[in-house]
């Protein structure tokens, strides 16, 4: 299986006696891809914990979908609080989920 790992994992993994090949991903458009897909993994993984009553994994989970995020952003070189700016505008213009409002087709 090849994924986009976080930076320590080899060295964790070489500790336990497990040999990964990795190789570095130095195409930007290569390493965006990588990131989405590490981005659909993340969030899988917290629906998945998200209806457990473990709030520590679900916060674990939610980090992990905020640290792929992160990455993008300084792929891209988005300052991060410049995308948190315009999230509160757009909760301005259009609000937030708050209200928990189903709309229904």
């Amino acid at each position: 299986m090849s994924k986009l790992v976080r930076d320590k994992i080899p060295e964790i993994l070489s500790k336990k006696g497990i040999k990964a090949e990795t190789r570095i991903l130095t195409n930007d458009q290569e390493y965006l891809s990588a990131l989405c897909d590490k981005l659909l993994e993340e969030v899988s993984e917290f629906i998945e914990v998200s209806a457990a009553q473990d709030d520590e994994h679900i916060k674990e989970e939610l980090a992990d979908v905020l640290e792929v995020i992160n990455a993008i952003c300084k792929l891209k070189e988005y300052d991060f609080d410049t995308i948190e700016d315009i999230r509160k505008k757009k909760q301005i213009e259009r609000g937030g989920f708050e209200e928990r409002i189903f709309s229904i087709f």
